[in-house]
């Protein structure tokens, strides 16, 4: 299967937009990051509507980051290390580029696959 494309991936997070379970590969996860900061950069400069679409995007935000997490084999609960100073960050980001763990995991099939 190839890579998610930036349009598929967009597609999919907000076709997912609450959805905290399965998996997600690192280009979903990646290209939706570059979106939101796209989007937030140009919308920056309307301080009200880029508030509200800054609150629209954190749920999907944070539903790609978990199933981003369970692709690895990782429960969503490790996004709280983000909260952590300096090391947690670090430590997430690693795992997001990380490649898929193989084969099944308990948070569903390998996307690749």
């Amino acid at each position: 299967m190839q890579n998610v494309s930036f349009g598929e991936a967009i597609k999919v997070c907000f076709s997912k937009y609450a959805d905290f379970s399965g998996r997600a590969r690192r280009s979903e996860f990646w290209y939706w990051t570059l979106f939101s900061f796209l989007v937030g950069i140009i919308l920056a400069w309307i301080p009200v509507l880029g508030q509200i679409i800054c609150l629209a995007f954190f749920v999907p935000g944070l539903a790609v980051s978990v199933r981003r997490l369970h692709d690895i084999g990782r429960s969503g609960w490790w996004y709280l290390l983000c909260f952590v100073p300096i090391v947690g960050p670090i430590i997430l980001i690693v795992w997001y580029c990380t490649d898929s763990q193989p084969g099944s995991n308990k948070w569903g099939t390998n996307p690749k696959e």
